[in-house]
């Protein structure tokens, strides 16, 4: 069985990610080394790999490899970085970004979810992510600046504190919008004013908490 799921991890990166354009090497090279299957109930195994979102309970999913590839490469990451993730979810987007950056920083509001991914990273050696269970929207206040903010639910709008805590030279990216659709955005402040860049349509479950949707 673990020969078939790395040959499928291995399919998924050349057939979902580098025919996609997903180009940033090292991107790629944490997508092969982090198992997704270790962030599914046992019985989603075979489907791990498969080209799209899955359920993950609490009416939350694991998101689809190509977006978890491209929110990566979207955040240039050099390996440097102090990153704050909001939303831990099923922990997988955070261990990528745990091979990418210096630290993580991942803040969940779901108690159930936090926990969850907290032992499944500390089973995979994982020890650059720091967690915390609260209102992601509300950011880390206490470990600012961040070079990276990473928003891995629907936002109606850019969330001030978020952008409060970039670093002069930093950039926040988010999926923004209403409803079902949203829109991959990065900002960033290296002009010396704020600049959107734009990378797609993309469809996230909505964020909750003081900042997000509120229905």
């Amino acid at each position: 069985m673990a020969i078939d799921l790395e040959s499928a991890r291995e399919r998924m990166v050349l057939e979902q990610l580098e025919r996609r354009g997903i180009k940033d090497p090292r991107v790629l090279a944490a997508m092969r080394t982090v198992p997704r299957h270790r962030f599914l109930p046992a019985e989603l195994h075979d489907h791990a790999y498969d080209d799209g979102p899955l359920p993950i309970g609490d009416s939350q999913t694991i998101s689809q490899p190509y977006m978890v590839a491209l929110m990566s490469e979207v955040a240039e990451l050099t390996g440097t970085e102090k990153l704050l993730e909001v939303g831990t979810g099923s922990g997988y987007q955070t261990a990528v970004l745990a091979q990418l950056a210096r630290t993580v920083y991942s803040v969940e509001l779901d108690l159930h979810l936090h926990d969850r991914a907290r032992v499944i990273l500390n089973s995979l050696g994982v020890s650059n992510v720091y967690f915390r269970c609260g209102d992601g929207s509300d950011g880390w206040p206490e470990e600012t600046p961040f070079d990276v903010v990473m928003v891995t639910a629907a936002m109606p709008g850019i969330a001030l504190p978020l952008l409060n805590q970039l670093t002069p030279q930093g950039r926040l990216i988010a999926p923004i919008g209403e409803d079902e659709l949203q829109t991959l955005v990065r900002i960033s402040h290296k002009t010396g004013h704020w600049n959107e860049e734009y990378f797609g349509e993309c469809r996230f479950v909505k964020m909750t908490g003081k900042h997000g949707f509120q229905d």
